[in-house]
């Protein structure tokens, strides 16, 4: 997978848009980050539960790492694009998504 693939995957979740106001994409939903490429353009980060990112993690340890520091501790998540499965990677930027959409917006959803 590439970052290209990956922003794709991103954008095609409802109501999402790029920024980039730290100098690295970001991906939003209303204002509310879900996903990043960071920290270069083989990674992605996903923001999950601290529940969902351990899921992740044991279904994919080469592939989903928990990021170093305390934003780990808070479900923030790096995906190593180039060995990534487009599939699992979408479902977990539809989890993330999820995570920090509106409640209404993402009951209108089917995802």
């Amino acid at each position: 997978m590439t970052v290209d693939d990956f922003r794709k995957l991103a954008l095609d979740l409802p109501e999402a848009v790029e920024s980039a106001p730290m100098n690295h994409p970001d991906f939003r939903v209303r204002n509310k980050i879900f996903a990043t490429i960071w920290p270069d353009e083989s990674w992605g980060m996903v923001k999950l539960t601290p529940q969902q990112q351990a899921m992740f993690v044991q279904a994919e340890p080469n592939v989903f790492m928990p990021v170093k520091g305390g934003w780990r501790r808070k479900g923030a998540t790096n995906v190593k694009l180039e060995i990534a499965d487009p599939t699992t990677v979408r479902d977990a930027l539809v989890t993330a998504w999820r995570n920090v959409a509106p409640k209404t917006l993402a009951r209108v959803h089917d995802l």
